[in-house]
């Protein structure tokens, strides 16, 4: 497989995307913007394990790039999105979520090419462990989770909330 490095310019005085090993050349990657998030739903409806999970949307998804503007890493080929990664980062502790690759293109390295970014990220910031939610019928997701480094950790489950959002009045 031929490879490249690719130098992401992200802005500002911290560059936490410094390099990331891109498989094929016609792809880029690159954090998200405002003007990605309608692609960005479009893909995740596409590519995305999308079961027993709440709905995406607009607005969650522009919240996430106002909060953290590195946090939802892309990978193009030309103007579509064929990968996307999730990448928490509270100063505390690193998760990574809603890892996606276009069916058409998996088993290609772009998989591999979102967690070698996120890691580098994560390192460059401090984190000590990196955790992945991942969920358990997604067979072919844990492949890559396990070839890229990381287990299944059989001591903890997740516990979840869900929650209704609060109209507010103005």
């Amino acid at each position: 497989m031929r490879g490249f490095s690719l130098t992401l310019a992200l802005g500002g005085s911290r560059r936490f995307w410094e390099t990331a090993r891109v498989p094929e050349p016609e792809l880029t990657t690159r954090s998200a913007t405002p003007a990605d998030v309608d692609a960005v739903l479009a893909f995740w409806e596409r590519a995305a394990e999308n079961a027993d999970r709440p709905a995406d949307s607009a607005e969650a998804v522009t919240r996430l790039i106002a909060r953290d503007p590195e946090s939802l890493l892309l990978v193009f080929d030309g103007e579509r999105i064929v990968g996307s990664l999730i990448v928490g980062w509270d100063g505390w502790r690193s998760h990574l979520y809603r890892l996606a690759v276009d069916p058409d293109r998996r088993r290609r390295g772009i998989g591999r090419t979102l967690l070698d970014a996120a890691e580098q990220r994560l390192t460059a910031a401090g984190a000590r462990r990196i955790d992945a939610m991942v969920l358990d019928s997604n067979r072919p997701a844990h492949e890559l989770w396990s070839r890229a480094g990381y287990t299944r950790q059989s001591t903890w489950a997740r516990w979840i909330k869900p929650i209704a959002r609060r109209a507010t009045s103005a």
